[in-house]
């Protein structure tokens, strides 16, 4: 698979699928902000670290590409389910990325520059996120997966 950044596709979504993807984003953000006040801005923290846009995203997904099969005349249930699990893997990998960027402002945030620590947990993230997606692409561990769901019946 090939990573690449399709700006066609944001004419394909409509103005309802983005009030939704702001709505799960918003529910979880406030979520966050109850459990923070509740438990501390540490626990609140590891729950404003859920992908926020990740529910909405994956069921978005998951009903562009049925449609896409269905207006082929071919069901695209298992097309639909294996483009999510796709993205549930990406958002993984760039989810345990951010366990690095966690650990490198907590340990040097509050001996250090903001600017720099932020800048360097940023660039960790980023350099993490992408040796974790060339590793698993590598051992043919998302495209095994992928396969496996789509072949499901």
């Amino acid at each position: 698979m090939i990573v690449d950044i399709n700006f066609a596709s944001l004419k394909s979504t409509k103005p309802h699928e983005y009030a939704l993807r702001f709505l799960f984003g918003g529910i979880l953000t406030a979520t966050a902000g109850l459990i923070a006040m509740r438990y501390g801005p540490v626990i609140g923290g590891l729950f404003l670290a859920f992908p926020a846009i990740f529910p909405a995203s994956a069921t978005l997904i998951e009903s562009h590409e049925e449609q896409r099969k269905q207006r082929t005349g071919y069901d695209g249930t298992n097309r639909g389910r294996a483009a999510a699990g796709l993205d549930a893997a990406g958002s993984f990998l760039g989810a345990l990325a951010l366990l690095l960027f966690a650990f490198i402002l907590h340990r040097f945030l509050p001996t250090h520059d903001p600017i720099l620590t932020l800048t360097a947990a940023s660039l960790a993230w980023l350099a993490l996120s992408v040796i974790l997606w060339l590793l698993a692409k590598r051992r043919n561990i998302i495209r095994h997966w992928t396969a496996r769901q789509t072949h499901r019946t």
